[in-house]
């Protein structure tokens, strides 16, 4: 299979686990603190992720960016914490229709300092997008809630380590970058979640269990994708989670979203997609 088309399947089935992981950690926020809930997504990842590179510690391990490895992890960390907290307050295809500005975002990145080409039009994009999430979020209307600005941020990080992981992904293992990002949360996390414990059942465990395999898989998957596909050609294969995201929430937590956020995810889907077209065509 070419590069391209493995890049773009890797980047679907990433979101789709993505979007499963986001639906278990909404169900375990119900039980734990939101900082529980962080850290179980990232101590069982580094779990998992230490002992399948464990045989070959000495040379994953190695790496030729460490400030750039170290930058992306905390970037990642920034927008899980972000994410999480929001979807334990809002509902869970709002959050993630906010988020899915994150493609436009890593466009504009991507012109500013991977050198990738930008233009009037696909500026454009980016502003219709924005438009969309203010849509969703509604600043100054008394549905308003500052969990509705946490998936922005989010999606601001998550454009950062996004560009960070292309940059580190052309000349190191996907193995070793999740490596990095695994130890550094689950470390950092660990010296902060006993002043926010609270037990957890068995099922509990289950889902911590759970959410660590998922997000093992769908680190792997994206970083992979983005070694093998530029940037800004993969960005729009992202608003595939908004379905998932849609599906998990009205199944799991009787969650529908309404007209506006409607409204805001068909403008960011609709910008996104004419981005991606604008730099597929290479016509500005």
């Amino acid at each position: 299979m070419p590069n391209q088309k493995r890049a773009i399947l890797l980047m679907i089935s990433a979101i789709a686990c993505f979007a499963m992981m986001d639906a278990m950690a909404k169900m375990l926020s119900t039980q734990v603190h939101p900082i529980q809930t962080i850290w179980a997504r990232y101590i069982s990842q580094a779990v998992l992720v230490f002992f399948i590179v464990l045989p070959k510690i000495r040379i994953l391990g190695r790496t030729k960016y460490p400030k750039l490895q170290l930058a992306r992890s905390v970037f990642l960390m920034l927008a899980t914490s972000c994410f999480f907290f929001s979807i334990s307050k809002i509902g869970l295809a709002e959050a993630t229709a906010i988020m899915d500005v994150n493609p436009v975002l890593i466009t504009l990145g991507a012109a500013l300092f991977l050198g990738e080409k930008i233009g009037p039009r696909r500026i454009f994009g980016i502003i219709v997008s924005l438009i969309g999430a203010l849509i969703i979020i509604r600043p100054g209307m008394g549905v308003f809630s500052v969990y509705a600005v946490l998936p922005l941020l989010a999606a601001v990080f998550y454009s950062g380590y996004n560009l960070f992981t292309r940059f580190v992904g052309k000349n190191e293992s996907p193995w070793t970058s999740l490596f990095y990002s695994a130890l550094f949360g689950a470390v950092f996390l660990s010296a902060v979640v006993p002043m926010f414990w609270q037990p957890m059942s068995y099922a509990a465990w289950g889902l911590v269990l759970a959410i660590g395999i998922c997000a093992a898989f769908a680190q792997w998957m994206l970083i992979t994708s983005l070694a093998l596909g530029e940037a800004s050609m993969l960005a729009p294969f992202a608003y595939t989670g908004l379905i998932s995201a849609t599906l998990w929430g009205a199944l799991f937590f009787d969650e529908y979203p309404d007209g506006y956020t409607i409204i805001g995810a068909t403008l960011i889907v609709v910008s996104g997609v004419y981005v991606w077209y604008r730099e597929t065509t290479q016509k500005g």
